[in-house]
């Protein structure tokens, strides 16, 4: 096929057909994003003459985000024009909560991602072209963004899901191409009165930056595109780099402070990044993120680093950068029964427990059912003997000893056996309830939800 530059708009059915030949597997279910646009309903056009040869189950969802006094009727626009091709179809309606300081556009796109996660489908389509890639490199570009943000849009990525996956066939395809195809064939569609009003910052790129830098530079959105390429390409070795430093900077979760240390500043930043990434957590700007790893790892080594990011609480405890939900739910009051099913959720303790059968290892089933079993929380005076050549213990002490942080030890769960405390996470079976070599066990694991 030839290159998007030279293609024709006659050529985009064959062009979309030889991407989705080396994407997709026959009968692996579509779902087009349709916003009933030019460049939705193009794709829809070309995706309709390709379903059956390429034996793929089509359907389309259209997100209402109700901005627009216009709303209803592009919602009605594209149910008609999916009725007409025989396509499932449907629109969900969202409702957008502003936030301070966040762009409607950045909240419009959120809530049209959770609405495509949700969908049950293999691949959602999304009809986003060569000039969409140009404004968003440009947009991230002037926001201050890294290589993984300047990387703009893949023609195909996971983004945040590990089974859904994002198809973007006309990514290469300019816009003009697009229209033209559209006109070939006659399509109608709808026109966003938003689209026009460049107080919006991708509309002011697009009608007021975008033709200047046309009139000078014809080719900027190929190359563009062939920058935002190399800016992915340095954001995965940053990433594998990254994983690398992972593998023996992190002890049971926690992130060891001399690791941090003992790299250089741009390696020590990007470990930062990608270890507060891979957990969910919001990414800090630059500034913000330096002065994380300022106080992280020049702070005295007594000092109570508590350090508020969103919903998450970073600390510094015994060398190992901790982090914990601020929001969690308010302390078990009665104890939990437990009959011997994982329970991942326990929102009051940050986690959960999970629950492995074995045989000669962890608990002894046996000895743990003799009596109800329960989770409770501590209370003071308990008592615990993990090592069967010494004597029994305070628990107290045991915590201190393991390097149990201060503050999630009044929220540990404890499993009991009637009155008999059996298992603490982080330190061990009792004595009494170890499983022998040949009896069923069970091995006990805390599960932080960070």
């Amino acid at each position: 096929m030839a290159s998007s530059k030279k293609l024709l708009p006659s050529d985009l059915p064959a062009y979309v057909e030889a991407k989705l030949k080396s994407w997709v597997q026959p009968c692996r279910h579509l779902t087009l994003a349709l916003s009933g646009g030019m460049d939705s309903v193009a794709l829809l056009d070309i995706l309709v003459q390709l379903r059956t040869s390429l034996h793929f189950p089509l359907s389309a969802v259209h997100v209402n985000h109700q901005i627009s006094s216009n709303s209803a009727d592009w919602a009605e626009f594209c149910t008609r024009l999916c009725a007409g091709h025989h396509i499932p179809f449907q629109v969900i309606k969202v409702d957008l909560k502003r936030v301070p300081g966040e762009s409607l556009e950045a909240l419009a796109r959120d809530a049209r991602y959770r609405v495509f996660a949700e969908q049950q489908t293999d691949f959602i389509l999304l009809a986003q072209h060569l000039d969409d890639q140009a404004e968003t490199l440009l947009l991230q570009l002037l926001r201050g963004a890294g290589a993984k943000g300047l990387s703009a849009m893949g023609a195909m990525s996971e983004e945040g899901t590990e089974t859904l996956r994002y198809l973007r066939p006309l990514l290469d395809v300019p816009r003009g191409v697009i229209l033209d195809y559209a006109a070939l064939r006659g399509l109608h569609w709808v026109e966003d009165e938003s689209n026009a009003d460049i107080s919006y910052d991708r509309n002011y790129l697009r009608h007021r930056v975008m033709p200047e830098l046309e009139k000078r530079f014809p080719g900027y959105r190929v190359t563009f595109a062939r920058a935002s390429r190399n800016l992915a390409e340095s954001a995965q070795l940053s990433d594998d780099l990254a994983r690398l430093d992972l593998a023996t900077a992190v002890v049971n979760g926690n992130l060891r402070v001399d690791a941090l240390r003992n790299l250089s500043g741009a390696r020590a930043r990007n470990l930062l990044r990608y270890w507060l990434a891979e957990l969910g957590i919001p990414m800090p700007s630059a500034g913000r993120l330096e002065n994380l790893l300022q106080q992280l790892c020049s702070a005295r080594d007594d000092a109570q680093v508590h350090i508020s990011m969103g919903d998450t609480v970073i600390r510094r405890y015994r060398g190992e950068v901790h982090l914990e939900k601020k929001t969690l739910a308010p302390l078990l009051e009665p104890a939990l029964i437990w009959s011997l099913q994982d329970m991942p959720d326990l929102p009051w303790s940050g986690g959960g427990l999970v629950f492995e059968r074995t045989t000669g290892q962890g608990l002894s089933l046996a000895r743990l059912t003799a009596a109800p079993v329960t989770i409770r929380l501590r209370q003071g005076g308990e008592r615990l003997r993990p090592d069967c050549l010494r004597p029994t213990r305070s628990l107290k002490n045991l915590l201190r000893e393991a390097g149990m942080p201060p503050w999630q030890r009044q929220r540990l769960p404890l499993l009991f056996s009637g009155e008999s405390l059996a298992f603490v996470p982080g330190v061990g079976i009792d004595c009494e309830f170890r499983a022998q070599e040949g009896e069923s066990g069970v091995i006990v694991k805390l599960e932080r939800a960070i």
